[in-house]
């Protein structure tokens, strides 16, 4: 598709326009941030996510998640968290971060843009795994992944591909010149195979598989 074609637009229900909805309806710690304010603001997140960190829902809107920091981060996972957002593609990346209480928590953080009409991110997802050391994955290891990955279909894979690249069912479906109810079913056979209980952990899976660029190394 034409990269300055314009998306459809999105309608009231759609999830896109209600970040607190999105981010609640995510088990793991999950926090939205919109790219098109000053400095790329956390503007919701669940009560998971407070409960990872050790914050109040007021004391982390409004912030950059960069808060979260310390002198003990990698400051190279920084840099490939900072070109991913720079760059509007998803990327898995482990992260120590600092509690409010000052305690640390190793975590395997990923990031996926939410495009808007203009095919430019509104919004980026953030969700978190507490790891005890290494990369915790949600298949449980890449090779696992690889072998739920082999399950799809390349219409699936297709599917997924745009998922992770922030397209919502109703971009997908225009971009690829289909109906929404097929993206639709699609999607819940992609859930199924994959054992996912939503988008965020499908495409952590496929970031784990290799399938999308951004798996750590």
């Amino acid at each position: 598709m034409d990269s300055e074609a314009e998306l459809p637009s999105l309608e009231a229900g759609d999830l896109l326009l209600d970040p607190l909805v999105l981010v609640n309806s995510i088990p793991m710690p999950a926090v939205i941030t919109n790219p098109r304010l000053s400095d790329n603001p956390i503007i919701a997140c669940n009560e998971a996510f407070s409960g990872l960190t050790g914050y109040a829902t007021a004391e982390l809107i409004g912030r950059n998640c960069r808060f979260l920091a310390g002198k003990d981060t990698d400051p190279e996972a920084r840099a490939r968290l900072h070109e991913a957002i720079a760059n509007q593609k998803p990327v898995v990346v482990r992260l120590l971060n600092y509690r409010k209480d000052g305690s640390t928590f190793l975590n395997a953080l990923m990031i996926a843009p939410i495009l808007g009409c203009d095919g430019k991110a509104t919004y980026f997802m953030g969700t978190q795994l507490e790891v005890e050391d290494g990369i915790r994955t949600l298949a449980g290891d890449q090779g696992t992944a690889g072998e739920l990955m082999s399950q799809l279909s390349p219409r699936q894979r297709e599917i997924l591909t745009y998922l992770a690249a922030g397209y919502l069912t109703k971009q997908i479906a225009f971009t690829l010149g289909v109906s929404e109810s097929t993206v639709k079913m699609h999607r819940r056979i992609v859930f199924r195979k994959l054992g996912a209980h939503n988008a965020p952990e499908a495409v952590r899976i496929a970031i784990e598989a290799g399938l999308i660029s951004g798996h750590p190394t």
